[in-house]
């Protein structure tokens, strides 16, 4: 919109620097990072729902197995299994997260679309 003027001090010298504010250009920002923090937390709530699922209906079917004869399954040795590939997906989730913009915008969108999904 407007230009600003600020005055920066520094010792023995002053510094002037001109900042323009360009408000069109940040709500723009603000819509990006809000539209892509929904469908990334949309698709990962899909995704992740996917995921559960064939592995619930894979250890059911180990179970199921077990119950007919067919296998023996150490169920010990299984839910230690389970425990450390839930602990890695979570571990990946937050290392994707923390190589996306951590902007306000995009961390409200991500909300919004992970409670939708």
């Amino acid at each position: 919109m407007g230009q600003k003027t600020i005055l920066i001090p520094i010792p023995y010298f002053w510094v002037v620097v001109s900042m323009q504010f360009d408000i069109n250009g940040m709500i723009g920002d603000l819509g990006v990072g809000g539209i892509t923090g929904f469908i990334t937390g949309y698709a990962l709530k899909k995704f992740m729902k996917i995921v559960m699922t064939i592995i619930g209906a894979y250890i059911l079917s180990l179970f199921w197995l077990q119950q007919k004869g067919v296998i023996t399954i150490n169920t010990e040795k299984l839910f230690n299994l389970t425990g450390s590939v839930t602990s890695q997906v979570v571990s990946l989730g937050q290392k994707a997260l923390g190589l996306l913009p951590g902007t306000g915008a995009f961390v409200a969108g991500f909300y919004l679309g992970f409670q939708k999904g």
